[in-house]
């Protein structure tokens, strides 16, 4: 088959539009198609050992080209007919487009980047027919973006660093469908900052609800996949974790979320009364060290004992882990005081996924979280500043734990 000679300089003068060149039937379409078609003939001269027509020498070894097999092959330009050469002997296996392959890894790209983007597989099904006139079904679809599992396995159960300085846990909630009935489910996040100051998500849990015996899980996942101690951990008051994360690093620091505690006490306070009351509270959580803030809290119940005993009984039952932060020096407080570092990645993972109103399976749970991560993941490339002076600090303060952590 002689590979058309097309003028491309006469091609570009048709196209009055980006339709027309990237468009079904477009340009591009085109010239994928013709560069194709020459890599292909190029591939079976390698292969025979010779330029097409020429014969070999030793009559022998007769191995011809033997006319050529239609193939569609699908790409982000659209619908791309080829000629795949064959031999005689049909030993020729193209490289360009494998046997059996009928898609560009291209179009593969596009169709995860969609996902990743929180788009359903009939949604993708409209957006590349509208773009590029590919007709792709869902299951198909649903086939491609499945090639992610085994990297998000392999991400999930990769190993991880001895000891973490700070590592932030909390739970995002998804609806997902699940045998006839919509549940909610938690995604479990865990983000640490390993010692060079670097954010990683540690992994994501898929479970049903939130309790000491899933976050035991958890934590028992961190530590077979290398984790030898967490020197301190933050979050929002979860269930069941203080004491599920104890059991597998005894030596771990809580700290709960203060901004959660304000916004659990500020609730109950009547509008009227906000403002005093808030600009009480800031004193105790403010304070410079543990014994001040305990006498300002002693203040504010005196004060306020009389309106909102609950709210204030809530900061003293909670102190053991709120107050941890007040052990540290200011550059360890502004890190470990809020959960927000979490937050903002959670609020990350919620842009990707927030068009998803219910998700049909766990399995597509766990590919749009994984591939919504690998988004918000690789803008993480510097560590988080000051970092080599909060890191002496850690090395100072937990200088033990991390030199027992690091030899095991």
């Amino acid at each position: 088959m002689k590979v058309p000679d097309i003028n491309y300089q006469e091609e570009i003068k048709k196209c009055k539009s980006m339709d027309d060149v990237v468009g079904k039937n477009g340009l591009m379409q085109k010239l994928l198609k013709d560069v194709m078609q020459q890599l292909l003939e190029a591939e079976m001269d390698e292969h025979l050992g010779r330029e097409k027509y020429e014969r070999a020498d030793n009559e022998s070894e007769k191995n011809y080209r033997n006319g050529y097999s239609k193939k569609d092959v699908r790409s982000s330009y659209g619908k791309v007919p080829l000629d795949i050469p064959r031999d005689r002997k049909s030993e020729f296996e193209p490289r360009a487009i494998r046997k059996y392959e009928t898609e560009c890894s291209e179009l593969d790209k596009k169709i995860i980047g969609l996902y990743a983007r929180g788009m359903s597989t009939r949604d993708i099904q409209s957006e590349l027919e509208e773009l590029y006139g590919i007709d792709v079904s869902p299951s198909m679809i649903s086939k491609i973006t499945d090639k992610v599992m085994d990297a998000a396995a392999e991400w999930q159960n990769r190993m991880l660093d001895p000891v973490y300085p700070i590592v932030y846990m909390d739970a995002v909630h998804f609806k997902v469908r699940d045998e006839h009935r919509i549940v909610s489910k938690a995604a479990y996040i865990c983000m640490g900052v390993d010692m060079n100051g670097y954010k990683d998500i540690l992994g994501i849990w898929i479970g049903e609800a939130e309790g000491a015996k899933f976050w035991l899980s958890v934590c028992n996942d961190l530590n077979n996949r290398g984790v030898k101690d967490i020197l301190i951990a933050c979050m929002d008051g979860l269930r069941g974790l203080p004491d599920a994360i104890r059991a597998v690093f005894p030596k771990v620091c809580i700290q709960n979320c203060i901004i959660h505690q304000i916004r659990n006490s500020i609730k109950y306070v009547s509008y009227k009364n906000r403002k005093e009351f808030m600009k009480d509270l800031k004193l105790v959580y403010k304070a410079d060290t543990e014994e001040i803030a305990l006498a300002q809290l002693d203040e504010l119940k005196k004060k306020w004992d009389n309106l909102y005993d609950s709210v204030v009984d809530s900061w003293y039952e909670n102190w053991d882990k709120l107050s941890t932060y007040f052990s540290y020096t200011k550059e360890i407080r502004k890190m470990i005081y809020t959960t927000n570092t979490l937050e903002g990645f959670n609020r990350q993972l919620r842009k990707f996924t927030k068009i998803r109103t219910v998700f049909p399976t766990d399995d597509s749970l766990r590919k749009s979280l994984y591939l919504a991560t690998d988004q918000v993941m690789k803008k993480w490339t510097s560590p988080l500043p000051n970092w080599g002076v909060t890191l002496l600090k850690f090395e100072i303060m937990f200088k033990e734990r991390i030199n027992e952590a690091l030899a095991v």
